[in-house]
């Protein structure tokens, strides 16, 4: 690729370089760990006659992984799962001491050859597509996430939106249908205080529907009957002129990462973020997929997260107005990453929190959701990315897949893990057939850190959830040992 995907901030010896990030990778749980010294077991991706997501054969899944990458990712996934670790990493990360140029080359240092190594697709153009390339070649797509927060002012903006856009040009050198999805997060392109301006007067809308906003585009539904509008007690005021402005060249930086996306034929799939906000991002999100999604194929994807309680109501009044505009839908089906920082929110301003009040309440939301979307598939109308380490829902999903015959509409279904996670169950969706992405977020170590750190904290169960990759590891460490003293 002729331009880098991102300006690398920190730069690393040649050899290290080349130490941490030109390896052939396996999948989630230990595919940034994976180095195969022999060619990648022969692929089944025929589907069979019904679905086999199977996570019994250790030697299977980690067989072509060397012992050394098995221990550093075995030695992850067990450090990323103690609640402690996560905390000091945080407190360190955000603490003065980060100001001192040797503490904090120490502590990046560190940081980049243990869970950063495991977790991140690379720093620049070079790795990513190295990274790329080797999912590509055992059966796993990739889904890149330029890992950016929020922006505060337009030139952030602007700078973000050329790292997108570097992001979706460069999928075009890679080997075809191995780039699944571009991901970005709106909150990047358009300043975090104006996403909040305009959530609270899409929600005083939704209180008071005479309430007028003239600078509204045509949308799909926001709101349920049941979705949260306590963000909003008053009458927010008006966007000023300078607002306004500011709002439409942050829908312009949308349409011209949609248009790159088309130009590109990749598709794009747009984060959820927190509910003060989320609104805003399903205002631009939608507003797009009307004037992009075409022909029956969604280019643009919204994301619902499971764990609010009205998600399914709103999967289903966007769904219903979709098909009533005949535009193709594109959603992104994920549990969810801000618990904490919800319920906190909602205490604070004496409501209930937005989140389902159990666990099971999420799964069977989830699962709920799934099945919607897979049988809307069927019909040949939209499109799901089903992102989960759940392998209860993965087995549900697979299952209703094949019951519904999707098998032949595949390209319609993404199957989906972070990057780093849920090695068995990303191997064993795709034996089953079907299509399966990593999420990778990738960029400088200093950059992608805290953006990790952030969503550890906020998904400290998902890290504890890693414990079927743990026991599958251990289990193919204890037979390679076994063997070998045999």
């Amino acid at each position: 690729m002729a331009r880098a995907l991102v300006s690398t901030q920190s730069k690393i010896s040649k050899r290290v370089f080349l130490y941490v990030f030109n390896r052939p990778l396996n999948t989630a749980a230990s595919s940034p760990a994976a180095a195969f010294t022999a060619p990648p077991p022969p692929l089944h991706l025929n589907p069979p006659s019904t679905p086999t997501v199977d996570f019994t054969d250790s030697r299977a899944l980690f067989g072509s992984i060397p012992t050394s990458d098995l221990l550093h990712a075995t030695a992850t996934l067990h450090a990323s799962a103690i609640g402690p670790v996560v905390d000091v990493g945080m407190w360190v990360m955000n603490s003065k001491l980060m100001d001192v140029e040797l503490f904090r080359d120490v502590v990046l240092g560190t940081v980049k050859h243990t869970f950063y190594r495991h977790f991140c697709a690379g720093e620049d153009d070079t790795s990513v597509a190295k990274t790329v390339r080797r999912l590509h070649d055992v059966g796993l797509r990739s889904m890149l996430d330029y890992a950016l927060e929020y922006a505060d002012d337009e030139a952030s903006c602007d700078r973000n939106l050329d790292g997108f856009l570097r992001t979706v040009e460069a999928t075009k050198s890679l080997p075809s249908g191995s780039a699944s999805f571009v991901v970005t997060k709106v909150s990047a392109i358009c300043p975090l205080r104006l996403l909040e301006r305009v959530s609270d007067l899409l929600r005083w809308q939704q209180k008071n529907p005479s309430f007028n906003l003239p600078w509204k585009l045509q949308t799909l539904p926001i709101f349920s009957e049941s979705s949260p509008l306590y963000h909003t007690l008053e009458q927010p005021e008006p966007l000023t002129r300078e607002e306004e402005k500011s709002l439409q060249i942050s829908h312009e930086r949308l349409m011209k990462i949609c248009q790159s996306c088309v130009d590109a034929n990749v598709p794009l799939a747009i984060d959820a973020e927190h509910t003060k906000v989320q609104p805003a991002i399903d205002y631009f999100t939608y507003s797009a997929a009307i004037i992009h999604n075409k022909d029956r194929n969604p280019i643009v994807y919204g994301t619902i997260q499971a764990y609010l309680k009205d998600a399914k109501d709103r999967l289903l009044l966007a769904n219903k107005e979709a098909s009533k505009l005949k535009i193709p839908l594109g959603i992104k089906l994920v549990r969810g990453a801000y618990m904490s920082s919800e319920s906190k929110l909602a205490s604070s301003l004496g409501f209930e929190s937005p989140i389902h009040n159990t666990i099971q309440d999420t799964h069977s939301c989830y699962n709920t959701c799934a099945s919607f979307l897979l049988d809307d598939i069927a019909k040949g109308s939209s499109g799901a990315i089903l992102a989960t380490h759940n392998v209860e829902s993965g087995k549900l999903a697979a299952t209703r897949a094949y019951e519904i015959g999707i098998g032949k509409l595949k390209q319609k279904l993404e199957f989906a893990q972070l990057y780093g996670m849920s090695e068995a169950l990303s191997f064993g969706l795709r034996n089953a057939g079907f299509q399966v992405s990593k999420y990778m977020p990738f960029g400088p170590v200093d950059m992608v850190m805290p953006y990790l750190l952030r969503r550890a904290e906020e998904n400290r169960g998902l890290l504890s959830a890693s414990n079927l990759d743990r026991q599958l590891m251990r289990k193919e460490l204890g037979r390679r040992m076994k063997e070998y003293l045999s």
